[in-house]
């Protein structure tokens, strides 16, 4: 089983948490609603149950037996086709960085992967972090948080972008404790 495998399985297990409801109910009760629209279903499993974009989303992708569990900026696509686009070509051998950052950052609990052209956006209550190929030679970490001095390695982003800080992943012992707790307090931080 693929990280995302294990991602999309994780969101399940939560989603039915979350709302007290096994994955065939919450397929019974999409498939039972008049709606026809994807937009409209998702709309509807939001309100019902309470419960975030992705995770609605991924539901209706799963009842109506759909590619995969996102919506990107080019249209629906499963998470691992857009993982795929991103970290093809000269980007595929930064694939490996990517799968050891995702599986730490699963080990922090739920979050929503909203999958964008050219990275993944990480998200909880708002988006804690981004993360894709930063050059051919690294992968670039952006978070959201606020309250940490910027460092050679935790570098300070200019106010009024979309993350505060950036982190470069050149290899995999790069993907250690001290860049873990910096992912931790983003998470904690997005709630």
């Amino acid at each position: 089983m693929s990280d995302l495998d294990k991602a999309t399985e994780t969101q399940i297990n939560n989603i039915e948490a979350k709302t007290g409801q096994s994955l065939s109910a919450l397929t019974e009760i999409i498939n039972a609603s008049p709606l026809t629209k994807h937009s409209d279903l998702r709309e509807m499993i939001i309100k019902e149950f309470n419960l975030g974009y992705g995770d609605a989303n991924l539901l209706v992708h799963i009842a109506k037996k759909s590619a995969g569990p996102i919506i990107s900026d080019e249209g629906e696509k499963s998470i691992e086709a857009v993982v795929s686009e991103i970290y093809s070509g000269k980007n595929a051998s930064l694939i490996s960085i990517h799968d050891e950052v995702m599986k730490r950052i699963q080990q922090l609990g739920d979050f929503e992967i909203a999958p964008k052209k050219k990275y993944l956006s990480l998200r909880r209550k708002k988006q804690f972090a981004m993360l894709g190929p930063g050059t051919k030679n690294r992968v670039e970490l952006g978070l959201n948080m606020k309250g940490l001095e910027g460092t050679n390695r935790l570098e300070s982003l200019p106010p009024g972008g979309m993350c505060q800080y950036r982190v470069f992943i050149s290899n995999l012992s790069d993907v250690d404790d001290v860049l873990m707790s910096w992912i931790k307090t983003a998470y904690d931080s997005a709630g």
